[in-house]
């Protein structure tokens, strides 16, 4: 259960508070069923655009669209009670400028009923942050490893390896952190790097491939699981290996069906046929 003890809803006040403290445990969710279920373990449920890869086999996340975010994120809201939820801004929903990012958020925002959206960029997207932030728009940044900037990077690559790259990292979770963010994912980040910029920042990290100094951390809920099977990255711990028990499943219900076991008689209706206008 969650370390609060309560249902109340968690807000992103709570989660700013949070710095330093019991770390923070977020994890994605895509679904209503599945956020019941994460729902009173978590802090954070983050609709991640992730779910391009994990639930439509896109190759990456840049097909994902600003409607396919807000349909997932619709239905993790409703089966959230306790979980501070927070929507991935798509790519192309709001690089262009401020406003364009504005309009995206204020969707997300009304059209879900979210607290908050996350957007992926360091020091050149501090200028969309602020302006957000200034006109009602809680948002969590996402510095290092930049899955929406995978071309650039030229693959999925671990950042801070060298000083240029570890300066560049802290300059972009600084510069995130002044705009006004209330926290930001460190992801792919070398171990040292990822806990300097905890100590340096007031506000709370979150890390996924970086430190275990980080304020949080989350993961993909089908990489805990063990139902995404394309790759593992070396900085998953799988709880759960759910994806061969799925497959067992489907084939003893295959192997009832063709044998005729199923549906046996408990599993069907039985018509009662009234005599005698009994």
């Amino acid at each position: 259960m969650s370390v609060h003890g309560d249902s109340r809803p968690m807000t992103v006040p709570d989660l700013r508070r949070m710095k330093g403290g019991v770390p923070q445990v977020w994890l994605t969710a895509y679904t209503m069923p599945m956020a019941q279920r994460l729902d009173p373990i978590c802090d954070v449920l983050l609709v991640g655009d992730s779910l391009g890869m994990v639930l439509f086999g896109l190759p990456s996340t840049l097909a994902v669209t600003l409607d396919m975010m807000i349909t997932h994120g619709a239905a993790v809201v409703r089966g959230t009670r306790h979980a501070c939820v927070i929507v991935d801004l798509p790519f192309g929903s709001y690089q262009v400028s401020p406003e364009q990012a504005f309009a995206s958020a204020a969707r997300v925002l009304a059209e879900t009923g979210c607290a908050a959206v996350k957007l992926e960029g360091g020091a050149e997207m501090a200028a969309t942050i602020r302006f957000l932030t200034q006109r009602g728009v809680p948002v969590c940044g996402h510095v290092g490893l930049m899955p929406q900037s995978v071309n650039v990077a030229g693959g999925f690559r671990a950042t801070g390896r060298t000083d240029d790259e570890a300066r560049r990292v802290m300059s972009d979770a600084k510069a995130v952190a002044e705009a006004g963010a209330f926290a930001v994912v460190v992801e792919g980040t070398l171990d040292p790097v990822a806990a300097a910029i905890t100590r340096d920042i007031d506000i709370p990290t979150i890390g996924i491939g970086a430190s275990a100094a980080c304020d949080g951390q989350v993961l993909v809920i089908d990489d805990v699981l063990g139902t995404f099977n394309d790759f593992t990255p070396r900085f998953v711990k799988r709880y759960a290996e759910l994806g061969s028990a799925i497959t067992a499943a489907a084939q003893a219900y295959a192997d009832d069906v063709r044998a005729r076991r199923f549906p046996a008689a408990e599993h069907t209706f039985r018509r009662c046929i009234v005599r005698d206008g009994k």
